[in-house]
């Protein structure tokens, strides 16, 4: 196991902790500026670009996302609700990942996913149940390269990474060559690589080929295929740079001089949308990541979560001390990452641990003891 820790304040970073190997096979330590797939918490980057474009005017949260797609998206059984960002952002579109979502070839359609009546929680009408579902952020993806015309990774550059000067990516492409030899290779428990094992290479194909093998990216078009650079997991940054994220939510969308976002956005942001009660929604993930059991999720706004819910139940405080941090958890081949701010206190903490089992034990919450132990107040 590899583990970095990073806490910080509105002013900068105040400890850092590593431990462990970036890349066994390269003798290569691990450090706080080395890029890792962050898993989930590339959602709650992704809509600091939704709402970069939403002060812009160029996209709105309680629109039909259907507008911009071109094409009517609709839950089958309630065909008269309309979908909006709001509700994708909120994982309450009435959307699973039964149908899958992130193995959209190179050339291929998004929308075929959605023909897939299991990609529809048909007990469930959009906006009334909260179901955790990876396949909102490529939908989002594919709503923000319609507006901008710009292909996703691209565009999260130039509205959320670059401005914060801040190296890292979604699948590789748009990562500098020397953040590139930096990656951190994810193990599974038993120290096999199961992801960016690139041997301080780029990979031969940063996205899924095409389904006859070829990886040109040239035949993207905006908005058919939004999972094509893995909103909803693929991002590749730094202990920290998400550090600077969270320096970024503490300081109400501002850092380091930069103004990235109006407070107001923040704060909306950070608001929960949706608060666990008997038959509201689900605790937990479904797929295959291991992201937590019952009482994980708990209060979720927009691609933000909220820790400590005192509602029976709800097992959401890896801290163990009942504040309400807000942020992001992630979970996926063998990693787990947390990226949490206490805007009363002024502090945050970000951290990853890599060679992971996929089940969580944790002692006092729905989180895995490694997590509870990085979290720490």
């Amino acid at each position: 196991m590899a583990t970095v820790r990073v806490a910080f304040d509105r002013a900068g970073i105040t400890a850092t902790e590593a431990h462990g190997m970036a890349d066994i096979g390269a003798g290569r330590k691990l450090g706080a500026d080395d890029p890792v797939r962050i898993a989930s918490i590339s959602k709650m980057v992704a809509a600091l670009g939704v709402m970069r474009m939403v002060e812009a005017g160029q996209l709105d949260l309680d629109a039909d996302v259907s507008r911009w797609l071109g094409w009517p998206l609709r839950h089958p059984q309630f065909p008269d609700t309309p979908i909006t960002l709001r509700l994708l952002l909120s994982h309450r579109a009435g959307l699973t990942d039964a149908a899958g979502y992130y193995a959209v070839p190179l050339g291929g359609q998004l929308r075929e996913v959605l023909d897939d009546p299991r990609a529809w929680d048909k007990a469930h009408a959009p906006g009334t149940f909260f179901r955790y579902a990876n396949i909102d952020f490529p939908l989002i993806a594919s709503v923000m390269e319609k507006a901008s015309g710009e292909r996703f990774d691209r565009l999260m550059q130039r509205l959320v990474l670059k401005p914060l000067g801040i190296a890292a990516c979604y699948n590789w492409d748009s990562c500098d060559d020397a953040t590139v030899a930096r990656a951190v290779v994810l193990y599974d428990e038993a120290h096999q690589p199961v992801r960016d094992d690139n041997r301080g290479r780029r990979p031969d194909c940063p996205v899924v080929a095409a389904t006859d093998g070829s990886c040109d990216l040239g035949r993207w078009r905006a908005g058919d295929n939004g999972a094509l650079f893995a909103p909803q997991g693929g991002l590749r940054i730094s202990a920290n740079g998400l550090a600077k994220i969270g320096r970024l939510l503490l300081g109400e969308g501002e850092v380091d001089g930069v103004r990235l976002l109006r407070a107001e956005s923040v704060r909306e942001l950070a608001r929960p949308q949706w608060t666990w009660a008997p038959g509201a929604g689900m605790t937990s993930e479904e797929d295959d990541s291991g992201q937590g059991g019952d009482g994980f999720f708990c209060r979720y706004g927009l691609a933000v979560q909220t820790l400590a819910t005192s509602v029976k139940g709800c097992r959401d405080d890896p801290f163990g001390d009942g504040v309400a941090r807000f942020g992001h958890s992630g979970s996926a081949y063998g990693l787990l990452s947390g990226l949490w701010v206490d805007p009363a206190s002024g502090t945050g903490v970000a951290y990853f641990a890599t060679g992971l089992p996929e089940a969580r034990k944790g002692e006092r919450s729905a989180f895995s003891a490694t997590e509870e132990h990085l979290a720490r107040p």
